[in-house]
């Protein structure tokens, strides 16, 4: 009985010191003071070339991620978003050829943007289910369930630290994605998800949150779904990697507690924010940016450069094929087709008019997505211009909802906006002196002042005519005639006549600005 009573004490006693060797040992991994390396893109849109007019490209980017991760320091690698779409390296197999780039770069976690919705909803939950790096949103849900397979969050182990990253996705999707890919979905407010988020994954022992977002800054994106809004309104992030808005943040954003990060666009940076964790909590965090320029020494990784040529082999049989010439650039620079005329918007239009016969034409310049230079025009050309596949609807529209619908265009000028028109067989002033709702004067249709009470034949594209961008004015107006894709249209136009000159293609004053 005594040999039995030692035993118990001897046994508590060693089950005593385990116990504060394991806690002494989880002190020794949680006290202390290190570096977290968030590295983050976002709104890349399928540039994995390096360009003149894009970024260092995805081989570069691989080299240096892996160069900082043989380093001392923890590394995370995330992307905010728009990463499926946007090129025909991307939009021509619906993403499917491209998804393994993820796993190819070593990201660590991906949020939905909302041109992740461009191929339809079933598509984007096939491609998030064919790479192994976690899409995740913690509000787009089908029914009562997450969209499927997304998550809501990661937790990730960092030198003994619950590192919680989750992800936000914008409600601008409804109508920043063709209407018809997100039907049936809710995308719940950002800061409400967020809110719930902070909870679940303190509760989890997380210690340091991340929030990785496609919710932007701009002005035209309502306030409250906003990054700011969830900085200003959720207590608990520490840090905010953001996509969406493109924002040049170099040093990032601070409001409150937490620091917004955002890699511009296009890969043009790759952005670095510095987390000081001392026991087990952040205590500061800087952001920079390693820039193209920085990048001019680094060496391709040869994989990532292997597999974009692979991909881009296999789609010349399309790409390559000449549908005509131009003898001049034509204009659709970001910048430019979201708050001016062009002469590339003004070909488009011309085309849809020519094709349909409608009495007039309104187009969004976001569905206008890059320049086509000097040169022989092919079927590539095309399809990165117009990378979404719309197709081109005729409805009948009353002058009042067109006058509405250029209102609605303009509202926001001079800041751009995806929602700026681009017109044939219209022609107005846009008077950027007066208030919102009341800048479109001396407009006509067909060379005559509109009749707001009588009925027009407008073409535009599927998108806008279900109410796309937020012209929900065009939404329930009668369909009269479908047409084909709009990219199709345009081949056959420039095919048509063989070169693209000014007289289907110039700034010829359709829309007139009078800001001074």
């Amino acid at each position: 009985m005594k040999s039995l009573k030692k035993f118990l004490v001897i046994s508590a006693a060693v089950l005593m010191t385990v116990s504060v060797f394991r806690i002494v040992q989880i002190s020794a991994q949680t006290s202390g003071s290190f570096t977290l390396k968030v590295l983050h893109t976002n709104d890349t849109h399928n540039r994995f070339k390096e360009g003149a007019n894009d970024g260092m490209g995805f081989p570069k980017i691989s080299t240096k991620v892996k160069e900082l991760r043989a380093g001392a320091d923890p590394v995370l690698f995330l992307d905010a978003g728009d990463f499926v779409h946007g090129m025909p390296i991307g939009t021509i197999s619906k993403g499917e050829k491209i998804i393994g780039m993820l796993d190819l770069m070593g990201y660590d976690a991906i949020t939905v943007g909302n041109h992740e919705f461009d191929y339809g909803k079933s598509q984007l939950s096939k491609l998030i289910k064919k790479t192994k790096v976690p899409f995740i949103s913690a509000n787009i849900y089908d029914g009562k369930k997450l969209l499927s397979g997304l998550k809501p969050y990661i937790i990730k182990d960092v030198k003994g630290i619950k590192v919680g990253i989750f992800g936000l996705t914008t409600p601008e999707s409804y109508y920043k994605s063709h209407p018809k890919n997100v039907e049936g979905l809710t995308i719940n407010e950002p800061v409400d998800a967020a809110k719930a988020m902070v909870t679940e994954l303190k509760a989890k022992g997380c210690t340091v949150i991340i929030a990785l977002a496609h919710l932007g800054i701009d002005e035209e994106t309502p306030e409250n779904w906003r990054s700011t809004a969830v900085a200003k309104n959720v207590e608990g992030i520490d840090l905010i990697v953001d996509g969406h808005s493109h924002s040049n943040l170099p040093s990032g954003m601070k409001v409150g507690n937490t620091l917004i990060v955002s890699a511009m666009e296009y890969d043009k940076v790759l952005g670095m924010a510095d987390m000081i964790i001392e026991n087990g909590k952040v205590t500061s965090i800087t952001a920079s940016y390693f820039t193209k320029e920085n990048a001019a020494a680094v060496t391709e990784d040869a994989a990532v450069a292997a597999f974009i040529k692979k991909v881009e082999d296999e789609n010349k049989k399309i790409t390559e094929v000449i549908i005509g010439k131009t003898d001049f650039e034509l204009n659709g620079e970001k910048n430019n087709v979201r708050a001016s005329e062009t002469n590339l918007g003004n070909l488009i239009t011309n085309a849809i008019m020519w094709k349909t016969g409608a009495d007039c034409v309104i187009t969004n310049g976001g569905g206008i997505r890059a320049s086509i230079k000097s040169g022989k025009i092919t079927k590539g050309n095309v399809i990165t211009v117009l990378p979404f596949g719309n197709t081109i609807v005729v409805k009948e529209v009353s002058g009042k909802d067109i006058k509405a619908a250029l209102e609605f265009g303009v509202a926001d000028y001079p800041n751009i906006a995806g929602k700026f028109p681009h017109v044939a067989g219209i022609t107005f002033t846009l008077d950027a002196k007066s208030a919102a709702g009341k800048r479109v004067t001396d407009l006509m249709i067909g060379g005559k002042p509109i009749n707001e009470t009588a009925m027009y034949k407008l073409a535009t594209n599927d998108f806008m005519a279900v109410g796309g961008d937020g012209y929900v004015m065009f939404k329930d107006a009668k369909e009269v005639k479908l047409f084909g894709g709009l990219d199709e249209v345009l081949i056959e136009f420039i095919n048509t006549n063989g070169s693209v000159t000014e007289k289907i293609a110039k700034v010829d004053g359709r829309i007139s600005i009078k800001d001074k």
